[in-house]
């Protein structure tokens, strides 16, 4: 067995054993977090009939993947990086899910770009939970503003997505991002990393973004 499938093997058997210890029986999805890794890591997970996949940046996501999304027609991609607008008419063709829309501006091109192609895609909006400068995300006072225009756009919004502050304990803000999904009554969470995915599933987190724990240390 190729180690990344052992990798992820063995995170889905914690994941399984965990949440069954505290009376939750939906297992959240793992996205492998494959940015920066090269395409003979990736493909035994592939084999293996893991689905989806994460990517940061729409440039090298083209190259790695356009190919075998033409051959895999069940592999899901999702960009959990920042979009800048100029980029949404190349992400609109070949992801499945973006989770970093964080703008009205982002959500309107969004919506004109895959119109033009007659495809729908999966959005996630990000909240900043941790009110961080440096982080990209809404303001949690923007979140009704932003989902109403998504609505409008006739958009399909899923749920939210967070990265909280890496220096803290992430427990009370995955609590209130879990909070914050049921206000909205939306299907879907995205949060939960390689350091902190077993308390982001114990807050209901339906899709985890794991790279390290699969792929190891990036380079």
């Amino acid at each position: 067995m190729h180690k990344t499938v052992q990798n992820l093997t063995n995170i889905e058997n914690q994941i399984k054993s965990h949440l069954k210890e505290i009376n939750i029986e939906k297992l959240p999805k793992i996205i492998a977090v494959s940015k920066t890794f090269n395409l003979d890591k990736i493909l035994p997970l592939i084999e293996h009939g893991h689905i989806h996949y994460g990517e940061n940046k729409v440039q090298e996501a083209i190259d790695k993947w356009t190919e075998i999304k033409r051959k895999k027609l069940n592999v899901k991609l999702h960009l959990i990086g920042k979009l800048q607008t100029n980029k949404v008419k190349f992400a609109v063709k070949l992801f499945d899910y973006i989770h970093s829309v964080d703008s009205e501006k982002l959500a309107i091109k969004i919506s004109e770009e895959q119109k033009k192609i007659d495809r729908k895609i999966n959005i996630f909006i990000q909240i900043n939970i941790g009110d961080e400068n440096q982080k990209s995300g809404i303001d949690k006072n923007q979140v009704q503003n932003l989902v109403s225009c998504c609505s409008k756009l006739n958009l399909n919004l899923i749920g939210f997505m967070c990265i909280p502050p890496f220096n803290l304990d992430p427990v009370p803000f995955f609590n209130e991002m879990s909070k914050i999904n049921r206000n909205y009554n939306l299907s879907e969470l995205s949060m939960g990393m390689s350091s902190d995915y077993l308390k982001a599933a114990e807050y209901r987190s339906s899709f985890l973004r794991i790279g390290s724990g699969i792929f190891g240390k990036r380079s």
